[in-house]
């Protein structure tokens, strides 16, 4: 509950009432200052303060001061009278609700006033934005047309200009071509007239020629038909046959199934090719998985375990189906330390070894062993005996997996430290 402060000083002017409110601790961030034109509250935890004014103020325009534990208010009067005390007296319960209530009800109309003048001020301080803003655009728009315009008339005179310069060449070029015509003209009339003058010499030796021709012509053409044409030289003609990759004749083959089967080995070939670089650079029978396990397996015996595992990481880009691959590369990954990279690479080759039958005992019996062996390296001890223990279920006469397997079991039964 509240504790109600009852000591207060307070003077008053014909226009103004000057309040002093002393309270022990009180600061701006605690103190809860309530004031409408009737009625006056601060709330400090656990002090509460509140008067019912005797005469209406102006409250937008009375302040309050807050410091040195005391807070001072200075209310202005809305009339300038002089008060004949603070609060109003003799008011009831009843009326200190509804003085509170409408005093309430006040602030919140006054709040939800501002605020809507503070969204219409927004609105309309955004309204005038966007005019300015179109009005800017509208500018440059106007200078991008005004330029676009100049463009235009400077393209359009050069046109202009080079048509002129254009009809002006074509003038000076016909009045050439007929000043060509003109004079051609005139040797064409100074050669006729030489040439009547000299008609009856050139008449007679253009007769004689003409005979010459025609006897020269019969005379080719006797020729030609008594020309017999050469012998056809002797040669060898070879005849290629189109290489077939089945060894059948083609006349005893199925060509639809065989050109399916082939088109199909084609597109599964380029399939597993097209996204491996590495392949490139590669023989084609260095393509083949089998050939890069083997590469793995001689780069595994000279101790280069990196280079086995990329062999071994080709190799399963090219079949992902082959077990040992996992299992080889299991055992460069336990050289390597790579502890969890061997327990999957093992998983996985035991999820491949499937069905369990005689002939993948062995490859079974070495997964379990890796994995058992990257477990006890991450020191789970637990799990890795139970690798052990599915391994001699295998092989039961293997003393090495029975030693290891023991030696586990001590090391969880505490009897044995781990070196």
């Amino acid at each position: 509950m509240p504790l109600q402060v009852s000591e207060y000083s307070w003077q008053q002017t014909e226009t103004a009432v000057f309040l002093s409110l002393p309270l022990r601790g009180v600061c701006v961030r605690d103190a809860d200052v309530f004031c409408t034109e009737n009625y006056l509250k601060v709330n400090f935890a656990p002090f509460l303060f509140e008067v019912f004014l005797y005469a209406p103020i102006d409250d937008e325009s009375s302040k309050a001061k807050i410091g040195n534990d005391t807070i001072v208010f200075t209310l202005h009067k809305k009339e300038a009278v002089m008060w004949e005390a603070l609060s109003v007296s003799g008011v009831d319960k009843e009326t200190m609700q509804k003085i509170r209530e409408k005093s309430i009800l006040k602030v919140q109309e006054r709040a939800k006033e501002a605020t809507e003048a503070k969204a219409a001020a927004r609105r309309e301080d955004q309204k005038y934005a966007l005019n300015v803003m179109m009005k800017i655009e509208d500018e440059e728009r106007k200078k991008i047309e005004h330029m676009k315009e100049n463009e235009r008339i400077k393209a359009t005179k050069e046109l202009e200009a080079w048509k002129k310069h254009r009809s002006k060449a074509e003038e000076q070029k016909i009045i050439q071509r007929e000043d060509k015509l003109h004079q051609q003209e005139k040797q064409i009339e100074e050669g006729k007239k030489l040439k009547h003058k000299s008609f009856p010499r050139n008449s007679t030796s253009r007769n004689l020629a003409t005979k010459g021709r025609n006897s020269e012509n019969i005379f080719s053409e006797k020729l030609k038909e008594d020309r017999i044409p050469a012998p056809r030289s002797v040669g060898s003609i070879q005849v290629n046959f189109t290489p077939r990759v089945f060894p059948t004749a083609l006349r005893e083959s199925r060509v639809a199934e065989e050109e399916e089967w082939l088109h199909k080995q084609a597109e599964a070939q380029r399939a597993m090719n097209t996204d491996i670089p590495e392949l490139s650079d590669l023989k084609e029978e260095e393509k083949n998985p089998e050939w890069l396990k083997d590469k793995g397996n001689k780069l595994f015996a000279t101790e280069n375990y990196l280079a086995a595992i990329n062999a071994y990481n080709l190799a399963i880009r090219l079949n992902t189906k082959i077990p040992l691959l996992y299992l080889n590369r299991a055992a460069c990954h336990l050289k390597l330390k790579n502890l969890h990279k061997a327990i999957e690479d093992s998983s996985k080759a035991l999820e491949l070894l499937t069905p369990p039958v005689a002939d993948n005992a062995n490859a079974r019996m070495k997964a379990y062993v890796r994995r058992g062996t990257a477990f006890c390296q991450l020191e789970l001890y637990v799990e890795g005996l139970q690798d052990y223990e599915a391994a001699l279920k295998i092989d039961p006469s293997n003393k090495i997996v029975q030693n290891d397997a023991e030696k586990i079991r001590n090391i969880i039964q505490g009897t044995e430290v781990k070196s």
